[in-house]
């Protein structure tokens, strides 16, 4: 299901359209089954522009196409729910939008507010719960009984069970630590193999370098820059400017550097770097 967006602003004060803008005519294309991430500085406006890929805001002006469904100002939202059923969105800290008394009862709660029953609901309970990595067992659980990461997942398989086509990931990893970062991040790497499109909201670089495809740059509630993360953190002008930090690869990168190492470009991820290293090594005996 592809997202396009054509010419899109948004303002929060609707009667006077230059006043509080969100969007400021933003256009940009997220294909079908992609990994995309979404970066740049708080407030930039990364997260007004993943609201109006389910609706939960609409455009002061220009247009959203998501697969065949046309989003503008005028769309009201009456029969928004099989849109909002296909795009899930898993908001930062997910974990404190847990609310139910078991594990079950919280992931059905998708499903069923989708239209299933609640025996269809039941097994998609089960199936998400298998699939974030999670035994069976937990499912008559407190979710409230469980460790932090174990809260996460569950509240993820809350949004997975409901089979939504793309899915937004709005800071997943905030307050992981670098395991728990990790196995969350190879979850969703995983789903995309699947099929799933996804779209990370992040300020964490290492995320986009180690598993985004493309990258889209937002400041200033303009988009700013766009190419595959190697292309993005290679440009001078971005990262220059401060609009872009660098993965920690590359800022190791840019200090050798400095004691005569020599790269074309900023490798980006732990394998480049150790690849050129090793590389450049060999070639001085």
């Amino acid at each position: 299901m592809e997202i396009k967006l054509n010419n899109v602003s948004h303002s929060y004060e609707s009667q006077n359209p230059d006043a509080g803008l969100g969007l400021d005519g933003v256009s940009l294309t997220i294909k079908d089954k992609s990994f995309t991430a979404l970066i740049g500085k708080t407030g930039s406006g990364k997260s007004t522009l993943v609201k109006h890929i389910n609706a939960l805001l609409k455009p002061t002006s220009g247009t959203i196409k998501i697969g065949d469904r046309e989003i503008d100002s005028k769309t009201n939202n009456k029969n928004l729910k099989p849109l909002r059923q296909k795009i899930g969105m898993v908001f930062q800290f997910p974990e404190s939008q847990l609310f139910e008394e078991t594990v079950e009862k919280d992931i059905m709660f998708g499903p069923m507010n989708f239209g299933a029953t609640e025996e269809e609901a039941r097994e998609s309970a089960k199936d998400a719960l298998k699939l974030v990595g999670i035994e069976e067992s937990y499912l008559q659980q407190s979710p409230f009984d469980l460790s932090g990461g174990q809260m996460r997942r569950v509240a993820i398989a809350g949004v997975l069970a409901s089979n939504p086509e793309t899915i937004i990931l709005d800071e997943p990893t905030a307050g992981l630590d670098p395991v728990g970062r990790i196995e969350i991040m190879d979850l969703f790497k995983k789903l995309n193999k699947q099929g799933k499109t996804i779209i990370l909201v992040t300020h964490n670089m290492d995320d986009v370098a180690d598993y985004a495809e493309y990258t889209y740059v937002m400041q200033n509630s303009k988009l700013v820059g766009q190419g595959t993360p190697k292309e993005i953190f290679n440009n001078k002008e971005l990262v220059d400017s401060g609009i872009v930090s660098l993965p920690q690869s590359a800022n190791f990168a840019k200090k050798l550097a400095e004691k005569k190492y020599v790269f074309d470009q900023l490798p980006i991820t732990i394998d480049e770097l150790s690849n050129m290293i090793k590389e450049q090594l060999e070639n001085n005996g």
